[in-house]
């Protein structure tokens, strides 16, 4: 079994656990809602059951893979096309950077991926970083969290904005093992 695979299993596991219903339970509650599009069935299991987004677009997926569902929808567009519309023109040259620090992060633990407009949020409870172009030179690596002294590569933001710190990379080499450690600081207090 793959780590995305497992990260999976466990997810599921703990939206079982969260709403006290099985899969058959959960997936029955959905047909018979009679709603038959991924994002009205997300939005439902948000409201119906106070899931997350990412617990609740995960849920969606996996019900409309199963033999419960009558007529699957439309896949929703891979994370690809939203990091696609974020790395493109003159920040084209970025992704590579922001992949190797995606596959670096996601073998920290499970979390959800929000994709915004100009950056992805990564959550688990609540939100502890976000990664993006900053520039057309370089990544910046917002992260939340408290009581880290800041030093001249982990920088300091001003109180009450999304973030406590930002990283900016402009190469490879800048994914190592300092900024995984502050990764995971931030990750083990979100949640």
């Amino acid at each position: 079994m793959s780590d995305v695979d497992k990260a999976l299993a466990t997810q599921l596991n703990n939206i079982q656990a969260k709403t006290g219903k099985p899969l058959d339970e959960l997936y029955a509650l959905i047909q018979h809602s009679a709603l038959t599009t991924h994002g009205t069935v997300r939005d439902f299991l948000k409201r119906e059951l106070g899931l997350g987004h990412g617990d609740a677009n995960t849920l969606t997926t996996f019900y409309f893979k199963s033999a419960f569902s009558p007529t699957p929808p439309p896949p929703p567009a891979p994370d690809t096309d939203v990091l696609d519309s974020i790395y493109h023109g003159a920040k084209a040259h970025l992704r590579p950077l922001h992949d190797a620090l995606m596959t670096a992060i996601r073998d920290i633990g499970p979390f959800e991926l929000a994709p915004k407009k100009g950056y992805v949020s990564l959550r688990r409870k609540k939100q502890f970083a976000m990664i993006g172009p900053a520039t057309q030179t370089r990544v910046e690596v917002g992260l939340n969290m408290k009581d880290v002294a800041p030093t001249p590569r982990l920088l300091a933001l001003p109180a009450g904005g999304m973030c406590q710190y930002k990283v900016y990379l402009t190469e490879l080499t800048d994914v190592d093992h300092e900024l995984l450690t502050w990764i995971r600081h931030a990750y083990d207090r979100a949640g």
